[in-house]
């Protein structure tokens, strides 16, 4: 069962500094890169369909696809009625050093280079200005306060409307701060990535910091799509993700199952529980949390804007809690590389 949202879509304002959005936002990575190929025709559809239901956040990397998807969503805005257009807000990370073979390198957090990554995506999307500009992963050779400050004098030139930062630590999370208004931390949350409940929240929610959750269906696994005996293509960055991996899969799927008992109980797919319940950590806590959900289909944006309706109560959160208790996934969530860059994880 797949249902759309029936009412129009809520918005939820990042932070105390940052732009108000649609409850929902679109990740557009998978139209580019990692997730092996996908229909340019079919994804500029389904941008096209988000901004029609009333998403207004559009998050991207100028490293996916090496510039392609930022050209994917000019092209989508480009053609998209003025209405729809006019209220699009684009989130955009950069630093990401990539190889022409597509491997990643490193990043770069020098002020010299957060201008001059800057330029190459304002003339791709082809706007005068970015809404919430923000680092992939922190230079480990660059204080953050320098790489934040060359953000801040983009926004005084207006380049750059807010400020973003992504899969920061608690206390780069205040360092940031303590130079310029952050309007939100992106990183990864969702039902079996729960580690940011720790530190990292209640540092956002002290300094009034809002968060934009990606991987709320780490990456299909606990969508209620994703199948035992899937074969992943050439360039499907899941071939390498620890918890995609042999038994690994299969437990993480075992939780799936369960996850799905609740979802039916409610009329609901998994996928819309999933989404709903990281919609549902924000109002709880006196913070708002907006979900990324990586549509590529239209049919995907559809079920996940169902979410938008579903309603967890106190017993709902207690059964999906038993279903798949935090801590509860085999395997980290990136490759040991890949995971070593991440200052949200030190």
């Amino acid at each position: 069962m797949t249902t759309t949202a029936k009412n129009p879509v809520p918005t939820r304002h990042l932070g105390t500094t940052g732009p108000v959005v649609s409850a929902l936002g679109l990740g557009c990575m998978g139209m580019s890169a990692l997730y092996g190929e996908s229909d340019r025709a079919e994804s500029i559809a389904t941008i096209h369909a988000a901004l029609d239901a009333g998403v207004t956040l559009l998050d991207t990397g100028d490293f996916y696809g090496m510039g392609h998807n930022e050209l994917l969503i000019s092209e989508a805005l480009r053609t998209a009625p003025a209405a729809a257009r006019e209220q699009a807000l684009t989130s955009v990370k950069f630093g990401a050093l990539r190889t022409v073979e597509g491997g990643f390198t490193g990043y770069d957090g020098r002020p010299a280079a957060v201008k001059n990554f800057a330029a190459y995506s304002l003339q791709r999307l082809g706007t005068d200005h970015i809404d919430i500009y923000r680092i992939a992963r922190v230079d480990p050779d660059v204080p953050i306060e320098e790489t934040v400050g060359a953000i801040a004098e983009l926004v005084e030139a207006g380049h750059v409307r807010h400020i973003g930062l992504s899969e920061v630590g608690a206390d780069t999370l205040r360092r940031a701060a303590a130079v310029a208004p952050i309007a939100d931390l992106q990183i990864e949350y969702s039902l079996i990535s729960r580690s940011i409940e720790e530190k990292i929240l209640p540092t956002a929610r002290e300094l009034g910091i809002g968060v934009t959750a990606y991987g709320v269906l780490s990456r299909g696994l606990i969508s209620g799509h994703f199948t035992r005996d899937r074969q992943l293509g050439p360039g499907d960055f899941r071939g390498m993700s620890p918890r995609f991996q042999g038994e690994k899969l299969g437990r993480n799927l075992d939780l799936v199952d369960r996850l799905r008992a609740v979802a039916e109980s409610k009329g609901v797919t998994v996928a819309q529980t999933a989404i709903a319940w990281v919609l549902a950590q924000g109002p709880r806590h006196g913070a708002d949390i907006v979900p990324l959900v990586g549509a590529r289909r239209r049919d995907r944006l559809a079920e996940a804007l169902g979410s938008l309706d579903v309603t967890l109560d106190a017993a709902d959160l207690a059964a999906i809690e038993e279903a798949v208790p935090a801590g509860a996934a085999a395997g980290e969530r990136y490759p040991a590389a890949q995971m070593a860059h991440l200052d949200s994880e030190h």
